[in-house]
């Protein structure tokens, strides 16, 4: 009998236990639906697709004497072979061509014809990975040997630039390691992170702190100070870029004497940029923080926030991986600006006339968000 009842007991208390859980829709929420639509996102931009899209810079395929020869291999390859793009937009491939396979899928190659110059950048940026130079009856390849996937482009690029037919490369002489500053991956991910953790900093150190203090009613007994509470949010804000800072120039030394990566742009342009980062998602995690008591409220408000951006936002890949309708959407999150910004002036040599506008969106976005968060903050 007391067995039974201790056991009764006990489905009872899991019972309400359950139920409080379930009542609350924020919980479920952030713990079922908000996982699924982070499948999505990441589904959207790795899942096995139907066609495998390749971006290949063909180096002055028209204009210069050496690459621009109608009667080299790269120039009689395009023009027997590959699909002209008829609308004419620079912005846009200039050539397609197609690797048609039923069981691995297909692979679309589209060129670019581009300015040396403007191939590095994009490289820089993970748009492409192989430059392609057509020098009379020879073909050269530019990519980082360390790219698995610029090494696979190029093993299926050099069995079908020929004379306008197939013809398999019986030497690596044509191979070009690039040795350009800023093209490695380690260039790419270090101010990827470096805007990531100024975003999770900001975020967790910020809005996750006022939402604690608050559950714990310790937030109810600053009501009784005459502080205010523009000075309480400030001095928050102030510590965190602060400490932001300070790991941002933690990380940037280790990977200096570690990789020897180096700034190219200019210095205080990036500290401007680094400053404005802070200052927009410092308003956002006020703004996020600014009502709710509830930590597992909070921390779904905070994921809400963090997730999408780290995923979309080109950290540890380039977002040029998703649909191309998804792209003006992505270039516009504020995670993305903070890390394009900084990632110019690591690896292009961006100054003021480059991320200016940026910095001026990203003060914009914290200005709004401390604003409407600072008017409907509450102590309890």
């Amino acid at each position: 009998m007391n067995r039974w009842v201790r056991f009764n007991q006990l489905w009872q208390l899991i019972s309400a236990l359950f139920r409080e859980i379930i009542r609350e829709p924020g919980v479920l929420f952030w713990g079922i639906l908000f996982p699924i639509l982070m499948s999505l996102g990441l589904g959207l931009a790795f899942t096995k697709k139907a066609d495998v899209i390749r971006k290949v810079a063909i180096i002055n395929i028209t204009g210069s004497s050496s690459a621009g020869s109608e009667n080299s291999l790269v120039a009689g390859f395009l023009q027997n072979n590959c699909e002209k793009n008829v609308q004419g937009d620079t912005d846009k491939w200039q050539w397609k061509y197609t690797i048609k396979d039923e069981k691995l899928g297909n692979s679309v190659f589209l060129f670019f014809n581009m300015k040396w110059d403007d191939a590095i950048r994009f490289l820089k940026r993970g748009t492409i990975n192989v430059l392609l130079l057509g020098i009379k009856d020879s073909v050269e390849y530019h990519f980082d040997p360390m790219n698995p996937d610029a090494q696979l482009t190029y093993l299926k690029l050099s069995t079908i630039v020929g004379k306008g037919a197939i013809q398999p490369v019986q030497n690596s002489s044509e191979i070009k390691p690039l040795t350009v500053t800023g093209t490695r991956y380690i260039d790419f991910l270090v101010p990827g992170l470096i805007a990531m953790g100024v975003m999770m900093s900001s975020m967790w150190g910020i809005s996750y702190g006022i939402i604690e203090k608050r559950s714990k009613k310790l937030l109810r007994r600053l009501v009784a100070t005459p502080m205010k509470k523009s000075h309480f949010l400030i001095a928050l804000i102030t510590v965190r870029i602060a400490m932001n800072f300070i790991e941002s120039l933690v990380l940037f030394l280790f990977a200096l004497f570690a990789f020897k990566m180096s700034i190219q742009g200019n210095i205080s342009a990036l500290i401007l940029m680094f400053i404005a980062g802070n200052i927009a998602f410092a308003g956002i995690a006020v703004f996020v923080s600014s009502h709710t008591s509830n930590t597992e409220v909070g921390n779904g408000l905070i994921n809400f926030v963090v997730f999408p951006m780290m995923v979309l936002s080109g950290i540890f890949f380039s977002y040029q991986n998703f649909p191309d309708w998804s792209l003006p959407v992505i270039k516009n999150l504020p995670l993305t600006m903070l890390t394009d910004g900084i990632r110019s002036i690591f690896n292009e040599g961006a100054g003021y006339h480059e991320v200016t506008i940026p910095i001026l969106i990203l003060l914009a976005i914290g200005t709004l968000f401390f604003t409407v968060g600072l008017k409907i903050f509450k102590w309890h």
